[in-house]
């Protein structure tokens, strides 16, 4: 969905939660020379083929790789989480982009889960 609200969100969010990066979709298009023109005479922005998703891919597994040196790198000022009792980092990625989900993400990102402590 187009203009649908995701970078108003993903802005609260970097604003809301500590240690928080984000990965734009839109900063990996191709340059316009390598977009395909569709039937109807216009380049087909809208086309995952748009999209540079090696490179996407490679700056999250940066971002899993070192996040504390990518957050510093982007701008984002390193806070440890101040209400654990012994400070412990905690860092937030947001994948913002509309056509996340024509990708195959399986195997590109390796979801971890803590356990739920009571």
């Amino acid at each position: 969905v187009t203009n649908g609200g995701k970078t108003t969100l993903t802005n609260r969010l970097i604003k809301a939660l500590p240690n928080c990066c984000v990965v734009h979709q839109d900063d990996f298009y191709k340059p316009q020379d390598q977009i395909e023109v569709g039937e109807d005479g216009f380049k087909q922005w809208d086309a995952l083929e748009s999209l540079d998703m090696d490179a996407m891919v490679s700056t999250v597994h940066a971002w899993i790789e070192k996040p504390r040196k990518f957050a510093r790198s982007h701008g984002v000022n390193v806070r440890p989480n101040s209400k654990e009792p012994v400070p412990e980092e905690i860092h937030v990625l947001v994948i913002e982009g509309f056509l996340l989900y024509n990708y195959n993400l399986s195997g590109w990102i390796e979801v971890q889960r803590c356990p739920v402590q009571s």
